[in-house]
């Protein structure tokens, strides 16, 4: 089988930032790598869980709205995918840089936290999600759209 565009990438080589993962037509999905591969340290399930509640919430309520296909969390624990359409990359490196903020920021209530809106609603961790946005907000301050090719 053909190794998918994913697993060309050289994990020994990838540190903490946003990358361009892959390009299909109008869509571009964003490699938002949070932690170092196979650093032995990751992100813990309910911050991670936590994070992808405020994340997915914080862009689907942004000016790009529209633009957000998906907001999911990477099954090695290192990072999450954002998935846009027709948004030029400065557009999504400030609308992560923003939500970062947002989310590291954040009082009250993590949202969809009920047994009604979530499939796993007693996970979660607000100060883990609120944690790995300030680290990653730190990351990220000084990005370029140049820095995001692997």
């Amino acid at each position: 089988m053909k190794k998918i565009a994913s697993f060309e990438v050289d994990h020994n080589k990838l540190q903490k930032g946003m990358y361009i993962s892959r390009i299909d037509g109008d869509i571009v999905t964003y490699d938002i790598r949070m932690y170092v591969p196979n650093g032995g340290v990751y992100m813990s399930n309910a911050a991670a869980h936590s994070f992808e509640h405020l994340f997915a919430t914080l862009a689907r309520n942004s000016q790009f709205e529209k633009n957000i296909v998906y907001v999911g969390p990477m099954g090695c624990r290192t990072g999450f995918y954002l998935v846009v359409r027709d948004m030029q990359h400065k557009d999504a490196l400030a609308l992560m840089q923003d939500v970062l903020h947002n989310i590291a920021l954040w009082e009250g209530a993590i949202p969809g936290v009920s047994k009604i809106d979530c499939g796993n609603y007693r996970s979660h961790s607000l100060a883990g999600a609120k944690q790995m946005a300030a680290d990653m907000e730190q990351v990220l301050s000084e990005w370029t759209e140049e820095k995001m090719y692997y």
